[in-house]
């Protein structure tokens, strides 16, 4: 039998994926345990609800087996045009990809997804990482498919989105040519067909959308893979499905969900969601991270030589320095176009007293008027940008050790 759809169930998702007809399921995203070996715990916004589950195992083996036997009943489920896509990381894809390798063989492998987003940073020795991986496998060669597209790199040769290609007699691709020899005009484009590198924002700690459930997912990914291979209506089901984000995003996609998870909790959280969706829109995605990128890289040339990290979306901070000063962070700031000069010192100096700097320096870039000008300290120096001999500027403070001069 189907059971009546959008419903959740509470249980191991193998007895209870024994509920649902084979063959009636277009979409299955699973989030299952990852082989963390570690115990996962989260609290609520409120921290008043503490929401948790073991990824403990005693071997690899183990872990096989328990997927192995309940991807190969989601096999079943899935109609002959469907797909499932299954979440993991580092520390079980080798398994995962074993496992789905042998269940629906190598030739239904469709992809492998790279989820690529920024993380804060962490003290562990070796490279932060910053990617998970989503397996995506067909039932058969007849699996539904919705092409997506993005925007054009900005590197992009413009001729190679106006002029059509083709391939010569080495096979090699080139522009396409009339008998004329003048070249051909490209059908219309929509954009680069979508990659398997997904660059979607991680989850901000004060996302409205965000739950406090350990390991949750933002909506923006799921819809992606929702709108990638299934069709409005059309049955998704998530056997881990935790606090519910798939059948949110399920919900809000118009299609219907089924969703099974072992932990009360989760089932309780998910219905509390899918009563009430909240989803976060990203600005990262909408605008783009260039967007974001409004530093005055030409102003801050006068840098040259000193290492320092461009500070963007701050008003009182356009770089920090690398090398500190006693202690703390030593700032710097810009004067901006109609800023006078004692405004960018004020806003600077209330940075310095957030950041909890002991030195800075604002780069004057603007004429001012006697009455205007501003004095330094000791602690907020101002330099100005326009002075022919700015090079000779040298940051006199022995402790500071920065003994490279400002260059113009």
């Amino acid at each position: 039998m189907i059971p009546s759809a959008n419903k959740l169930f509470l249980g191991d998702c193998l007895e209870q994926m024994k509920q649902i007809t084979d063959g009636s399921v277009d979409l299955i995203y699973l989030d299952p345990p990852f082989f963390t070996e570690r115990k996962h715990t989260l609290k609520n916004r409120e921290r008043d609800k503490e929401f948790s589950f073991d990824d403990i195992w005693k071997h690899e083996s183990s872990y096989a087996e328990f997927l192995h036997q309940r991807i190969s009943i989601m096999r079943n489920l899935l109609k002959d045009s469907g797909s499932i896509f299954v979440h993991c990381d580092k520390s079980a894809n080798h398994i995962v990809r074993g496992v789905l390798d042998n269940v629906f063989g190598i030739e239904s492998f469709q992809s492998e997804i790279i989820w690529n987003y920024k993380r804060w940073s962490n003290a562990k020795k070796g490279l932060l990482p910053s990617h998970q991986n989503i397996y995506f496998y067909s039932k058969t060669k007849y699996f539904k498919f919705n092409k997506m597209f993005m925007p054009y790199s900005e590197a992009t040769n413009l001729d190679q989105i106006l002029q059509r290609r083709t391939r010569d007699e080495h096979n090699k691709s080139v522009y396409a040519r009339d008998d004329r020899g003048n070249t051909k005009q490209a059908d219309a484009k929509q954009g680069v067909p979508l990659s398997d590198v997904w660059d979607i924002p991680y989850l901000n700690p004060k996302a409205k959308e965000r739950v406090g459930y350990p390991t949750q997912k933002p909506l923006l990914l799921i819809e992606r893979i929702i709108e990638l291979v299934t069709d409005e209506n059309d049955l998704v089901l998530d056997p881990f499905c935790g606090s519910g984000t798939t059948c949110v995003a399920a919900k809000l996609s118009n299609r219907t969900y089924l969703g099974i998870d072992i932990s009360e909790d989760a089932i309780q959280l998910a219905e509390t969601r899918l009563e009430t969706p909240v989803k976060t829109e990203s600005a990262v995605l909408k605008k783009g991270r260039k967007s974001y990128e409004n530093a005055d890289m030409e102003a801050l040339q006068c840098l040259s030589g000193i290492d320092y990290n461009p500070v963007h979306r701050n008003q009182g901070i356009d770089a920090i320095l690398i090398q500190q000063y006693q202690g703390a962070p030593v700032l710097v700031k810009i004067q901006k176009e109609l800023e006078t000069l004692s405004k960018s010192q004020a806003l600077l100096h209330k940075a310095m007293l957030k950041k909890g700097a002991k030195r800075a320096f604002v780069i004057q870039t603007q004429l001012q008027t006697p009455k205007e000008m501003a004095q330094s300290s000791h602690e907020l120096v101002a330099i100005n940008i326009q002075e022919s001999q700015l090079s000779m500027h040298v940051l006199q403070t022995p402790s500071l050790g920065l003994k490279s001069t400002l260059a113009k």
